[in-house]
């Protein structure tokens, strides 16, 4: 069963491609062996070749683990101030509604 290709934006696929080259150029530079990243991070050799060539099919948990372990800074903050963020959006989005809807059209009912 082959998996379905979605469409991807130019400016989406070249920021996949970006996020994956910088995974791999930490990784280098720090010296550590695709097969230690793989078993911290707990996937697949196979996985990790994904990220790194930039597949946008790669589950963004695991995009995101092993950009932390190999010292990828993602949204360009600290852990305070990212947990700080989670929390202020948090108690944003508890205060707007559940769902989106269209708003109703009324029937024109003058003849």
């Amino acid at each position: 069963m082959s998996k379905t290709q979605r469409p991807l934006s130019p400016y989406a696929a070249e920021a996949v491609a970006l996020l994956g080259q910088l995974i791999r150029r930490a990784r280098i530079e720090r010296k550590l062996k695709a097969v230690d990243v793989t078993d911290r991070a707990g996937i697949s050799r196979g996985l990790l070749r994904r990220i790194e060539t930039g597949d946008p099919g790669c589950t963004i948990g695991a995009v995101f683990e092993v950009s932390t372990i190999v010292g990828v800074r993602l949204f360009d903050t600290d852990q305070t101030a990212l947990s700080r963020a989670v929390e202020t959006n948090r108690e944003i989005m508890a205060l707007l509604p559940k769902s989106v809807r269209s708003p109703r059209i009324e029937a024109d009912d003058d003849f």
